[in-house]
């Protein structure tokens, strides 16, 4: 067995009213071909029952349910996830179906071998782009600034799909409580001097009638925390 077959990987869930897929997306986790896996899923005071499908369907899949009293935002919920975290590294993990777990081991490896302490999945490296167009051009503009600032050569800033070493990410202090997560962690990784490397990924992109959350003022925020945190 390789060193990195004995490390655990934590996957942290933020999960806000997915009652119709948080089951679908937890199963997906359980199958991806990680053996060592810690699954914490932290609910941000959803509305729309996913509590009770938490409850009565899931807990017995996971390691832990962490629920907000108040909804902070993916931001304050994934803080809280982290916090929780004990495997050697870090990923996180949207309660949509957006991205796909079984490419775990092509986003995580080099964390857990000690190659790398960040990799990003990038949805727009070496592949035909996906989605809607303005979202993609949104995420060109913010990824081309964060660049600007940060000095990485990042494709895709955006993604969800970011790994860490465990201590890496829980060294820094996330004060972002929506999708402004996204460029303050890059800024303050950035800041420890360490490369953020990518690889590309697979992305199947919900519309804004599926639930989609981010909207045009987290693009505001966006560039504010971009300018902020470098």
């Amino acid at each position: 067995m390789s060193n990195s077959e004995k490390k655990v990987l934590s996957i942290v869930i933020p999960c806000y009213n997915e009652k119709n897929n948080i089951l679908e997306i937890v199963k997906r986790v359980k199958e991806s071909p990680i053996e060592n896996k810690e699954i914490i899923i932290v609910d941000d005071c959803s509305t729309d029952g996913t509590r009770d499908v938490l409850e009565t369907e899931i807990r017995p899949l996971v390691d832990q349910i962490i629920y907000h009293e108040v909804n902070g935002g993916k931001g304050a919920a994934l803080k809280t996830g982290f916090a929780a975290a004990t495997g050697d590294a870090v990923i996180i993990q949207d309660a949509d179906m957006e991205y796909d777990p079984m490419e775990y081991p092509l986003v995580c490896q080099q964390v857990l071998e000690g190659k790398a302490k960040v990799v990003y999945g990038s949805r727009f490296k070496e592949q035909k782009a996906k989605g809607y167009l303005a979202n993609r051009l949104a995420n060109k503009f913010l990824t081309w600034l964060s660049n600007i600032f940060t000095h990485q050569k990042l494709t895709d800033m955006e993604t969800c799909y970011k790994c860490f070493a465990r201590d890496v990410i829980q060294s820094v202090d996330i004060q972002e409580k929506r999708f402004g997560f996204e460029p303050e962690i890059t800024a303050k990784i950035s800041d420890m001097r360490i490369r953020i490397h990518e690889v590309p990924i697979s992305y199947y992109p919900r519309t804004n009638a599926e639930g989609k959350k981010i909207g045009v003022r987290d693009g505001i925020r966006a560039i504010y925390c971009i300018i902020r945190y470098h």
